[in-house]
């Protein structure tokens, strides 16, 4: 049985010449005929409306269970969680934008479950859709047996290039800066007061891009430039292929324990500073999980050992750029957490040989925070703070570089 033996085919023979529909164009959800409810005693069904047909796939994932649909390509405006998900048997789902030209539906499974039966009918007239799939429950070994994601590669890697080495740093060529906006698409990030985590933080990082470029001596290159999702270890090869000098991950979290209040600078560490850290960490990695990504056979340990070594020669640098950026941020007035340099296990931060930082802009749980980073005017002087903090280092890390040349 094949590791994807419920994959979907393409529904492209269903169409007929009564039904003149584009397949390739952005099918809408429809809210009111969309849910998942109990199906007897030992199964769930799917129902899910859409306004035309598109091709999609099904397959699942273990460590956790989860199943996934891929659909090319879907608008989810107006489907609630709430309303569409009516069964304890599902955990959790996850929707929304995937890979460009791609969503993603992810179920979080209680118990492993299949795909007992699945339909995709068309309304001849309307050419509007409905898609079911009717899962039943299975035994953990089945389950094992089949699941894994299809193999497709570059699906959110990027193709592999040969980036031009960098001439040493005299100071007069531009730095290169990647700026990663946290979560996208189907991982939102923190939501609080209907603003959500990832919207912000691609504004922000527009808005600091923009403001690194008018000073001048900077190239400036984003992860993700819309409400696309991108995996943890894509980020990180993005900033590989542009040849980054440094990477900085921002984001604006929540956290419903203690006051967390404040921008802070995170380096990376195996052992969190503190339990928040310990916590936030956590929550970003699980943005992987919820999306649907397979982390199997993720852990190479022999790999891991190779990359520490590489990584102790990087961290002074590291260090003193967390330093600098949260001197140049407090300089502009924060308000800055009462620790403001911290650390974590941040997958995202797990670069080599590039120094890399997370930037917490502040806390969306925190009322003054999200005050905050809704206000252009504050995000302008915090984007000023991280200019300031970029030519410290940087000049910081000259001097330092050429002695030890001497």
């Amino acid at each position: 049985m094949s590791r994807i033996y419920y994959a979907i085919a393409l529904f492209w023979a269903l169409t007929s010449a009564a039904v003149a529909q584009d397949f390739n164009a952005l099918a809408r959800v429809l809210p009111d005929q969309s849910r998942i409810v109990d199906d007897g005693r030992s199964g769930v069904r799917l129902d899910l409306g859409l306004s035309q047909g598109v091709p999609y796939r099904v397959f699942t994932l273990r460590d956790p269970y989860r199943m996934v649909l891929d659909f090319q390509e879907v608008d989810w405006t107006g489907l609630d969680n709430d309303a569409f998900l009516q069964t304890d048997r599902i955990s959790g789902v996850q929707f929304g934008a995937y890979v460009p030209g791609w969503s993603r539906m992810v179920l979080e499974l209680g118990a492993p479950l299949a795909v007992d039966t699945s339909d995709l009918r068309l309304d001849q007239v309307t050419g509007a859709a409905r898609l079911s799939l009717r899962l039943r429950g299975t035994d953990f070994e089945t389950f094992a047996a089949s699941a894994g994601a299809p193999r497709q590669p570059g699906w959110d890697l990027p193709a592999p290039a040969v980036t031009t080495a960098i001439p040493g740093d005299d100071g007069a060529r531009a730095l290169r800066v990647m700026l990663d906006p946290g979560h996208g698409g189907i991982d939102p990030g923190a939501e609080v007061a209907g603003t959500d985590e990832k919207t912000l933080m691609l504004t922000f990082a527009r808005e600091l891009r923009e403001t690194l470029l008018r000073a001048g001596g900077y190239q400036v290159v984003l992860t993700r430039v819309d409400d696309q999702f991108v995996s943890l270890e894509r980020r990180i090869a993005l900033a590989h292929r542009a040849g980054a000098d440094i990477f900085i991950s921002l984001h604006a979290d929540s956290l419903s324990e203690g006051r967390a209040h404040g921008a802070a600078v995170y380096t990376l560490s195996a052992d969190a500073s503190d339990v928040a850290s310990h916590k936030l960490a956590e929550r970003h990695d699980r943005g992987d999980l919820i999306s649907g990504v397979d982390l199997s056979g993720a852990d190479d340990q022999v790999v891991d050992v190779l990359l520490d070594i590489a990584r102790q020669e990087t961290k002074p640098r590291t260090d003193a750029l967390a330093r600098a950026l949260a001197g140049g941020m407090t300089q502009q007035g924060g308000p800055m957490n009462s620790r403001p340099i911290r650390t974590a296990s941040f997958s995202v931060l797990k670069a080599a040989d590039i120094p890399s930082v997370l930037v917490e802009l502040g806390f969306l749980s925190s009322p003054r925070d999200l005050k905050n980073i809704q206000n252009p005017e504050w995000r302008k002087g915090m984007a000023r703070g991280i200019l300031s903090g970029l030519e410290q280092w940087r000049q910081d890390d000259l001097v330092k570089r050429s002695l030890i040349g001497q």
